[in-house]
Order: structure tokens, then C-alpha cells, then sequence
């Protein structure tokens, strides 16, 4: 039985036993190192790229892999096979999706302004951020002889005393520790609770001088995870993180990640990775960076879209992708921490955002809330720019919604330079028209060198290319350079940092396959917004906003957006970026009870468009995949500039 070796640039290694003949990536799989495969190891994307250091290792070369770079070791995963003992080596910066984990710093103003101005935000449209979670201090009588009344009793009853509560439950934690707790303490103690509509359910019993009462929002995004720990008495943060999905070795898209957990044990599989490998580290850091435990977070709120939903349950997710396309739940309020294996306080109540679509899910509900366009008269667009773009539209009359596969093209996927709006990523670009020279803007501390593209890097360097006449409408090559060049294949590329400027150990370049992408994601962006306008005989004139959220970098430059046409072309003043959107959505959910049963609310009276089913939607999207568009006319105010 052949051994594989996986080694990592630190001096860490992982040693798997296999079976002859197995495919490289689906060993990694199993043995639980991450090597980067957005199409899920069909060979489209080529960058499941390692480096081949020896054994006997069975690989086909492919368009991906150039003759220099094969002779140097480098082997694409998905396209080995093992035929005897292996050693890999799997670079550092092996792909954009490696799962870095980042805790925010909280001294920050601009981490924490956003969370500050959503609660604002929906405070004054009437919902009150209260939540029915306190601690109240209990001093009781020790039992004697005379006294024998049994400990929960005696609890209950100096809670009812306190409260003027009349049915008060114990949960079985507090029950396993109740004994130890009230003779630790001299029987006085501080009872977490919750108090609602038929009683009084305890969910801790704390020494006198604890009274650490948390709550945890997180979105999972198909790409990325983030979370927030906020104190449940006045909504402060506490701790703030973000980190890859841990499910993206299993594919970029939705798609691909169902059609994996529909294999042997792949449903466990998937789970595992968004909660013991994604969610339950990044709760392990956030606490300890705020000083608390885990069971001091007795509330959470979880947003992500309906696959995500589904695959965090571990529910069948496969009905999602087919016609009818009906999911397992829409909503559902009987999950605690416990079920899913989540390191919160194991009686935590989880709230799911609404899903409202097979493709419209809870980030978009609880986003919806925090862009509020539910609460203004006029009409509104409101985006979410993601490995699916959401999209919805209205006003306090009405809202309509409808979802399409943008693909992971905004967060850095089936882009060969693509990566998450991490350290390293370009998040925004500026070329000379005449010189073809690159102003680059990175992420990360001063003197960071290049790594790659994030989202909003890959909009401006298209937008500029165009703009300079270096490509064509088509997204095709058509100036000559220093940094325009082709392959043997004859694929043109713009190079944005050669290998000695870079991090990694190549150049950072974007070629015409990734602009092609890229312009699909933008098309069915824009057609979306097109077709849903056309079902409702509105035109782009009526929008008077538009609120664009999503994790593609720190932000977006609108008119970028606007000329490759992903947008609109209205006034770059209707434009708003307001970030993380479920994330802030989420917070609010947790903090607040009127906010999450406005969630609900907006997600039964929002309108689902499938647009897979909408006549003239295929039209729109092949019109849209051009640069503006194929019909200029929607576009006045773009043109190229005179070189």
C-alpha cells in the first residue's frame, strides 16, 4: 500500500497510507489538506496546482500547466494519479482560497462603524434592539435539616421570587451543574435566563461575579466565513473574525458541493468542514481574543444562502438544484448548538435566517433588513455580490427577488490570480493609457507585495484595460507591450506584477480566459437586473438606489463597475456600498427579537423570480457578455478613451 507525503513550506507534513491508482485530490480530501479546487477537480480551473517533489506519481499535462513549469515539478491534483510512494509539496500560496483566518482589530473605528450605523439604521425605522436574555443575582437560604427542599426547586423558586415569574424550566446543563455551583458559591449565584411568553427557561448558573451574557452572528458564505461575538446587554462587539470556507476544497460553487455530499458519507463531510474546520476554530480564536469561553454565548444567529443552509444541517440538499427545485426548509426554529456540534453554550438557541428561494436564501433576508429598502417609498435595488449574485427590488409597497450564478468569479474564483480579499489581494488598480503601467492598491500592511486579484481588484483592472483601449469588447488583447503577451496557445495576458515585484513564486496576471469569466459574472449580474425590471414593466430610470453589499474587498469604485456594465449606467450618487450586508443583518437578528421577526416578515412577503424558468433571461445574459454591452445605447456615458 503506497504512502503519500504532503509537505508544506513550513516543514510540516502529513502522511496518508492509499490504494493504487487514486486521484491526488481526492487523497488530500480525504486526509484533510487543503489544496484549492473552485470546478471540484473536473480539470476546467487549473488550480489545484502542486509541486511534485518524487515517487511515483501518474499525471496527464494539461493546457493549464505550461512546459517550463512542468519540468520544475508543477503538477495539477485532480489530474494525478498515485502509483507508488509520493511526496508533494503544497506551496504556501497554493491558491487564493487558502483558509487564513483573520481576527479584526476592534480598536478599528471603520470594523466597527458599519454594526454601529446598521442598528442605528433600523432602530429608527421602530425596531427596538432589546432582547429577553438577563442575568439576575439569587441569593437563597442554605438547606438544613429542617430544610430539605431539593436544589432546582430552591432555584426556581428565588428566581420566581425575583421575577415575579410564574413557570420557570431548568435545562439539562444547568441541572448537571446546578449541585456544584450553589455550594461553591454559598448558594448566591447568577441565573442566565430568558424570559417569554410561558415562563422563565435558565439556560446557566454563574458565580456572583459573572455575568457574561454573549451572542454570535455568523455568515457563511460560499467562499467566506464571517463572524461577530457581541455582548447581548448593549450590542458591543466583542470580537470579529473572518476565514475561508472550509467546503471550497469540494468546489467553488454550490453546484459542486451538493453534487459531493450526494457521495458515500459527503453530506458528514461537508458538514464537518463549515463547523469543525471553519466555524468552531474561528469561535475558539474570537473568544480568546475577547477573554471569554464558549459557554458564555447563549444566543447566535447564522445567515448564509439555501445550499449553505442545508449543508450546515447535514439535510439533503440535492432537490435544490433540480426542477422544481424545492428545498428541505425555508425556515426552521427548533436547532440549538448541540445538534450541529457547535463550541457555544451546548443549550445556545440557533436562529437560521429565512430562506425565501432555492437560490435566494438567509444572507439576502437578513441583508434585505440592514439595506433598507423595505422602509422607503421609492424604489430600490439592493445586490449582493457573491458566488451567486442576489439581487432585490422595491420599496415598503412590495419586494422581488431573484438569484443567479454569477459564479465565484467576485471573490477571486475561476480567475488564474484570483484570491479573497485578504492580505496580498489587489483590491484596486489604475493603468496608464500610454505607458500600459499598473498603479496598484494592496492589501495588507505597507510594503506588501502582490498575490493576486481580489473582486474588486479584477472589476477596476478590467474596467481600466478597456478604458485604454488594451482590450477589446470581446475582453480580447489588442495593444502590444511589455506587459501584454501571449501563450503558446495564443491567450493574451496583461501582466499587473512581475514575479520579482510578487509574493508568490510567478507573475500576477489576468489573461483572457479570466476576463471571460469575468464578463459571464457581470452578465448575468446586469441581465438579472434587466429581466426582473422587464417582468414589472420598469425600466433603470425608476431606481433611485442602489445598495451593493458583499465581500469582494474593501469596497467598490462604481463607476468601474458601471463601464465593464455590470451596473446601471445612472449617477454614480444613487450608488452605496454597505459591506457585509447578512453579516450586520445577522448582528441585528441576535441582538435584537423585533428585528428577527422582521426578517420573517420580509422573507414571506418578498417575491421569488426563478430565473432559470423566466422567458427572454438567456437573452438578456448572452447581450450582457460584452464589454459594456452588446446594445451600447444602455450605456451613455462609457466609451473608450482616446489613446
Amino acid at each position: 500500500m503506497p504512502n503519500v507525503t504532503f509537505r508544506y513550506e513550513d516543514g510540516a507534513a502529513t502522511t496518508v497510507a492509499v490504494t493504487t491508482g487514486e486521484n491526488l485530490l481526492e487523497v488530500a480530501r480525504k486526509a484533510n489538506v487543503a489544496i484549492d479546487a473552485p470546478c471540484s477537480g473536473n480539470g476546467s480551473c487549473g488550480k489545484c496546482r502542486v509541486k511534485y517533489i518524487s515517487g511515483d506519481l501518474k499525471t496527464e499535462q494539461t493546457r493549464h500547466i505550461s512546459d517550463e513549469d512542468f519540468r520544475e515539478g508543477v503538477r495539477l491534483a485532480c489530474a494525478s494519479t498515485i502509483e507508488g510512494d509520493v511526496e508533494i509539496l503544497v506551496p504556501d500560496i497554493v491558491s487564493a482560497y487558502k483558509s487564513r483566518m483573520k481576527v479584526a482589530d476592534l480598536s478599528s473605528k471603520e470594523e466597527v462603524a458599519i454594526f454601529e450605523q446598521a442598528k442605528q439604521d433600523v432602530a429608527d425605522a421602530g425596531i427596538p434592539f432589546e432582547n429577553n436574555f438577563q442575568v439576575v443575582e439569587l441569593t437563597m437560604e442554605e438547606p438544613t435539616l429542617d430544610d430539605t427542599m431539593p436544589d432546582n426547586e430552591r432555584l426556581i423558586r428565588a428566581i420566581q421570587d425575583a421575577m415575579g415569574a410564574g413557570k420557570v424550566k431548568l435545562t439539562y446543563q444547568v441541572l448537571k451543574k446546578l449541585a456544584d455551583a450553589l455550594r461553591d458559591n454559598a448558594f448566591r449565584v447568577n441565573a442566565v435566563l430568558k424570559k417569554g411568553a410561558h415562563g422563565v427557561l435558565v439556560y446557566d448558573v454563574l458565580p456572583p461575579d459573572d455575568d457574561r451574557l454573549f451572542g454570535l452572528a455568523v455568515d457563511i458564505g460560499t467562499t467566506t466565513v464571517s463572524a461577530v461575538i457581541l455582548n447581548l446587554k448593549d450590542g458591543s462587539l466583542a470580537a470579529k473574525a473572518s476565514s475561508g470556507n472550509g467546503q471550497i476544497r469540494f468546489g467553488a460553487d454550490v453546484i459542486n458541493r451538493i453534487i459531493e455530499s450526494r457521495k458515500p458519507g459527503g453530506s458528514a463531510k461537508l458538514q464537518r468542514a463549515i463547523v469543525e474546520e471553519t466555524i468552531n476554530p474561528m469561535i475558539h480564536n474570537m473568544c480568546h481574543s475577547a477573554g471569554i469561553h464558549g459557554s458564555h454565548i447563549y444566543h447566535m444567529c447564522i445567515a448564509g444562502n439555501s445550499t449553505m443552509n442545508h449543508l450546515l444541517m447535514g439535510v439533503n440538499a440535492d432537490p435544490l438544484r433540480m426542477e422544481p427545485y424545492i428545498p428541505t426548509f425555508f425556515e426552521t426554529d427548533n436547532v440549538d448548538a448541540y445538534d450541529l456540534g457547535l463550541h457555544v453554550h451546548p443549550d445556545a438557541r440557533v436562529i437560521i435566517s429565512p430562506n425565501i428561494g432555492s437560490y435566494v436564501g438567509g444572507d439576502i433576508t437578513a441583508g434585505t433588513l440592514v439595506s433598507m429598502i423595505w422602509n422607503k417609498p421609492e424604489f430600490n435595488l439592493f445586490i449582493d455580490l457573491g458566488t451567486n449574485g442576489e439581487i432585490v427590488f422595491g420599496n415598503s409597497d412590495f419586494m422581488m427577488s431573484c438569484a443567479c450564478s454569477a459564479g465565484p468569479a467576485f471573490e477571486g474564483g475561476d480567475i488564474s490570480c484570483g484570491m479573497r480579499a485578504t492580505d496580498g489581494a489587489i483590491e484596486a488598480c489604475m493603468i496608464d493609457a500610454h505607458t500600459m503601467e499598473p498603479t496598484l492598491t494592496i492589501v495588507g500592511d505597507e510594503g506588501q507585495k502582490p498575490v493576486g486579484l481580489c473582486g474588486s481588484g479584477i472589476i477596476d483592472v478590467i474596467a481600466e484595460l478597456f478604458r485604454c483601449g488594451i482590450i477589446s469588447p470581446k475582453g480580447k488583447f489588442i495593444r502590444e507591450g511589455e506587459r501584454v503577451r501571449h501563450d503558446a496557445y495564443g491567450v493574451g495576458s496583461y501582466v499587473l506584477a512581475f514575479k520579482e515585484d510578487a509574493a508568490g513564486h510567478k507573475d500576477v496576471e489576468i489573461n483572457e480566459v479570466d476576463i471571460d469569466n469575468f464578463i459571464r459574472a457581470k452578465g448575468a449580474i446586469f441581465s438579472a437586473v434587466c429581466t426582473m425590471l422587464r417582468s414589472l414593466d420598469f425600466d433603470v430610470s425608476m431606481i433611485e438606489n442602489v445598495y451593493v453589499a458583499g465581500g469582494i474587498g474593501s469596497g467598490i469604485n462604481m463607476r468601474n463597475a458601471v463601464v465593464i456594465g455590470m451596473f446601471p449606467d445612472i449617477e454614480l450618487d444613487k450608488f452605496h456600498y454597505i459591506g457585509n450586508s447578512s453579516l450586520t443583518g445577522a448582528y441585528c437578528m441576535t441582538l435584537s427579537d423585533a428585528a428577527e421577526e422582521k426578517v420573517h416578515e420580509l422573507s414571506h412577503n418578498m417575491t421569488y423570480m426563478e430565473l432559470s424558468t423566466e422567458p427572454g433571461y438567456m437573452d438578456e445574459f448572452v447581450a450582457a457578455c460584452f464589454l459594456p454591452h452588446t446594445d451600447t445605447s444602455l450605456f451613455p456615458s462609457v466609451k473608450q478613451e482616446e489613446i
